[in-house]
């Protein structure tokens, strides 16, 4: 205890003992202390934060939206996941380049019939990551379709990622690495990486490299140079022996 503090607390209780006299003296000192205690108690508002961003998760039905949006935000992974009906979000604070930014993550529904609500929540985004299944050929086909809607509904400036979800399902892939790489190559500034969320594997380095590419857009007082400015993955897999898994590459 700061002994600072002790002494006009000590010196309040000594004159009140020698002005009231007796009990009703005693009684003023005793509550002098405890009323101290509790305003020393009280803690101090946490720091509000510099950025407020919002981010989308879309893709196709079952592809592990709600997976990597709940591992992320809560280290969470459930493996029967009900389909999204229509939005959910969940809230995450990060800090990077020395600021504190307060997410707001969009999980959207997959089903077509939705579209018409999920498209209200693609004007305000800063970001957009674009899933699809690594296993399932139908989820990569959608791609074309999903970029329609953001061309149609997102801003231009909105960074974009897509992301081959279920890369612990490796001995059932179907779609390639490269055929993910070369697909958001042609797309102006998308970034692409493979992950999972069942193994936790690349989930943070994503959204936190998505984050990082928004606030390089924005003035900052100090510049990060923590994350590369490269893409996030693409370069060609290495050689392995047919026997073996191919090597998982990290994102950043």
């Amino acid at each position: 205890m700061d002994h600072r503090y002790d002494i006009p607390r000590r010196a309040a209780a000594a004159a009140a003992g020698g002005g009231g006299g007796g009990g009703g003296g005693g009684g003023s000192a005793n509550s002098s202390p405890a009323l101290g205690a509790q305003s020393r108690r009280r803690k101090m508002p946490p720091r509000p934060a510099d950025f407020k961003l919002q981010i989308i998760i879309i893709g196709s039905r079952g592809v592990g939206k709600t997976s990597l949006m709940e591992r992320f935000t809560d280290d969470t992974f459930c493996e029967a996941c009900k389909s999204t009906v229509g939005v959910d979000f969940k809230i995450k604070t990060v800090e990077l380049r020395g600021k504190k930014i307060r997410l707001q993550i969009w999980d959207t529904a997959g089903q077509e019939r939705f579209n018409s609500i999920t498209s209200a929540y693609y004007r305000s985004a800063k970001g957009i990551v674009l899933v699809y299944d690594i296993t399932k050929q139908e989820t990569f086909d959608d791609l074309p379709k999903w970029m329609k809607m953001i061309d149609k509904y997102a801003s231009e400036e909105a960074e974009l990622l897509l992301v081959g979800n279920k890369l612990d399902c490796e001995t059932d892939r179907i779609i390639s690495r490269q055929q993910g790489e070369r697909f958001a190559s042609r797309i102006s500034g998308m970034r692409f990486c493979e992950a999972s969320a069942k193994d936790n594997f690349n989930v943070d380095e994503i959204f936190l490299k998505l984050v990082d590419d928004i606030l390089s857009k924005m003035p900052l007082e100090v510049p990060n140079r923590e994350l590369s400015n490269s893409v996030l993955s693409l370069q060609p897999e290495p050689e392995v022996p047919p026997e073996l898994p191919p090597p998982r590459m990290r994102c950043c």
